[in-house]
């Protein structure tokens, strides 16, 4: 077991020459052994995984030969794919070993059962898929490549994570409901280094909207299981215990992106300033940990703003720390007072406390969070009195 091992240790070598320049010189005869080497360890995935114990170990010591753990067991089955993709996508490979790289893909050798005659087309259903998402938005709604790239975020989570459930499956035997959800939380905290490793491949604009369109899907419920069914066999229930439909393991999935999201106060800041205020408020409204991050990291915002008496207006105070102005400041606020009525008064009761601890000014220009309280009323009274004169002209 442990030369197998040993050999699943190279497969991120493997993937990493098929994209280096490296393959300039390589005859037919590399391509072969290289190839043969992919359908390998699709065999080894096939043999092992239903076998909890090595299924883990190789898992295992595949990701500990990798600087970011991206690969774990599941990229074995996958291995022709990805070294297929990577090879087509090199222009150093040689004319006659891309050649030879298509008859491979067009015409697999029969390697029974288990074997995917589908490959090419399967990379250029995936290729095309790529290029119409990147193709430019019309119209408003969310970006559909960010979408697509959130479902297949959670899609693997999920995959994972079933793959954790399935290793404590015998542990879980008459435990109660709540135990047993903790269990697969804790396994599912393994997850951790490689959700970051992914997650720092993308540029940060890019990862924190992929965050923040994930965080939503999960609150939305049926769209993402819909997403994480079409990559698996269709069936939700297959994996041990249900998981993927229980609310337990949707829980524990949020928990692993706030615990990235939340456990650097220099990331969350900057994910308070890329993704709009009205998707932030959505997220307050149902993260309640989140929510109160997001009200500390505003408190400190507001803090750094002092009033000019020359100016009639709050301005920053030290610009390396101020990230926000007050119009900008008071837009956050009044996005979170628009949201559900639990958020609104948290936010409202949150300023109100600081006006209290600020000297309790009933004036304008003496505290920051009495000018915000009194914005934040006229703004709510003006959003609802729009509302009732929109209603009473579609009546009329």
């Amino acid at each position: 077991m442990e030369a197998v091992l040993g050999q699943v240790e190279q497969l991120p070598a493997l993937l990493a020459v098929s994209r280096s320049a490296l393959v300039r010189d390589w005859d037919g005869l590399t391509l072969d052994r290289a190839l043969e080497w992919a359908r390998y360890f699709q065999h080894l995935h096939d043999r092992f995984r239903a076998r909890p114990q090595l299924r883990e170990a190789l898992g295992r010591r595949l990701r500990r030969s990798q600087p970011c753990p991206l690969l774990g067991f599941p990229a074995l089955g996958r291995c022709p794919q990805l070294l297929g993709l990577a090879l087509l996508e090199n222009r150093a490979l040689p004319p006659a070993a891309c050649r030879r790289l298509l008859r491979s893909l067009l015409q697999p050798p029969a390697a029974g059962p288990a074997s995917d005659p589908r490959g090419l087309g399967l990379l250029a259903r995936r290729k095309a898929a790529a290029r119409l998402l990147a193709l430019p938005r019309r119209g408003p709604g969310p970006e559909p490549q960010l979408q697509v790239e959130a479902r297949l975020l959670l899609s693997r989570l999920r995959q994972e994570a079933g793959e954790a459930a399935g290793r404590l499956c015998g542990a879980q035997e008459g435990l109660q409901a709540g135990e047993a959800a903790g269990r697969l939380c804790g396994a599912q905290e393994g997850q951790l280094p490689w959700l970051c490793g992914a997650l720092e491949l993308l540029p940060q604009p890019r990862a924190f909207g992929v965050v923040a369109a994930a965080l939503v899907l999960l609150k939305q419920g049926h769209g993402a299981e819909q997403a994480g069914d079409r990559d698996g066999d269709g069936d939700g229930s297959s994996s041990p215990g249900g998981y993927q439909e229980s609310a337990a393991g949707e829980e524990c999935t949020a928990g692993l992106l706030l615990s990235w999201l939340l456990g650097n106060q220099e990331r969350f800041s900057a994910f308070c300033l890329c993704i709009p205020c009205s998707h932030l408020a959505f997220l307050a409204g149902h993260y309640s940990q989140l929510c109160r991050s997001y009200l500390d990291l505003l408190t400190g915002w507001g803090r750094c703003l002092h009033y000019d008496p020359l100016q009639g207006q709050w301005v920053r105070s030290c610009l390396e720390k101020a990230e926000l102005s007050w119009e900008e400041l008071r837009e956050h606020f009044i996005c979170l007072c628009q949201g559900s009525t639990p958020l609104k008064e948290q936010t409202q009761a949150a300023l109100e406390l600081l006006r209290t601890q600020d000297g309790d000014f009933r004036v304008r220009g003496l505290s920051v969070w009495t000018d915000l309280l009194m914005e934040i009323g006229y703004s709510c009274m003006d959003t609802k009195a729009t509302k009732k004169l929109k209603k009473s002209s579609k009546s009329g």
